[in-house]
């Protein structure tokens, strides 16, 4: 066991506005997988930066995605049939959203629309995408959670080379949800919410995992949610349900708790600022985007393959 490290506190960067929560319109369907409860009017995740600092955001309850500008000004483009959940920013400019019903898709922001990019894996559908990564070589990283858990281990990591073949590496994670890189690119970290625990594999030069073990052990909350690597090759991890987001060394010491000032469904993070040294968590429940100042600037933006 370690000792309780350093805690570091946040404030609010903008909140969802009033005008675009939906109190007590949430879904039958919706509410049976578990998106919410009918009290919740706005559930974001998937904090992703563009090259112009705007900050794109999901809505997982209602269908929704945001832009923020960097004075924190919310703007909804676009309210669609689906559930998105994860959102990457390609270097060309293109925006990948993880849609738990509808698969990997494509957003156009001016158009307002969005369209499929991999629907199923071969012949068989996905449980439900939750969130994805880009290596610098282009591979696009992807988890499918579903309603995967300790009751039924199945959740798969694929990976989408920049050739365009989809292969699955891993098909027994209990509820994928958060998946990063280490800058060196020679270990993928999956957070594993259900086991409440990250896993990390060893990448081989021919892109193959091995040696998949468990990485940080966490207790309590819900398990731990979104994940991000500064440039140290620190990892920090979203812990649902505790109200925290924890960074952990390369060898997997707790460095520090950076607590939440809102509720305690510290659900996703981003790095991002004028220096790249803001981390950007989502706090689900309250519809809030918290922020906290780090002393080692995030992994750089857009360094993968156009």
């Amino acid at each position: 066991m370690y000792a309780a490290p350093p805690v570091m506190k946040t404030e609010v960067f903008t909140r969802i506005p009033d005008r675009y929560r939906k109190a007590g319109q949430l879904s039958e369907e919706r509410l049976r997988a578990g998106k919410g409860t009918r009290a919740t009017d706005s559930y974001i995740e998937g904090p992703s930066f563009d090259k112009d600092g705007n900050l794109y955001l999901v809505d997982i309850a209602f269908g929704l995605i945001f832009r923020v500008s960097p004075s924190g000004e919310v703007t909804q483009l676009i309210e669609y049939d689906g559930e998105p959940n994860g959102l990457k920013i390609h270097r060309d400019g293109r925006i990948f959203v993880a849609d738990h019903k509808n698969g990997i898709l494509l957003l156009d922001p001016d158009a307002g629309r969005v369209a499929p990019y991999i629907r199923r894996a071969r012949t068989e559908g996905f449980k439900g995408p939750n969130d994805l990564f880009f290596a610098s070589n282009g591979d696009l990283y992807f988890t499918d959670q579903g309603q995967t858990g300790l009751q039924d281990p199945s959740g798969r990591v694929y990976r989408q080379g920049a050739d365009g073949y989809l292969e699955c590496l891993l098909d027994n994670v209990p509820s994928p949800n958060g998946i990063v890189m280490n800058p060196a690119e020679n270990m993928l970290y999956v957070a594993a919410t259900r086991g409440n625990c990250v896993w990390r594999a060893m990448v081989l030069p021919d892109r193959s995992l091995t040696r998949v073990g468990l990485f940080v052990q966490m207790s309590g909350g819900s398990g731990p949610d979104g994940m991000a690597v500064d440039q140290a090759g620190n990892l920090y991890v979203a812990h649902a349900g505790m109200g925290a987001v924890w960074k952990f060394s390369p060898r997997g010491e707790p460095l520090l708790r950076i607590d939440s000032c809102m509720g305690h469904m510290t659900t996703n993070i981003a790095f991002g600022g004028a220096d790249n040294r803001d981390l950007y968590i989502t706090e689900s429940e309250s519809g809030c985007v918290l922020v906290a100042r780090m002393d080692v600037p995030g992994q750089p933006m857009y360094s993968h393959a156009a």
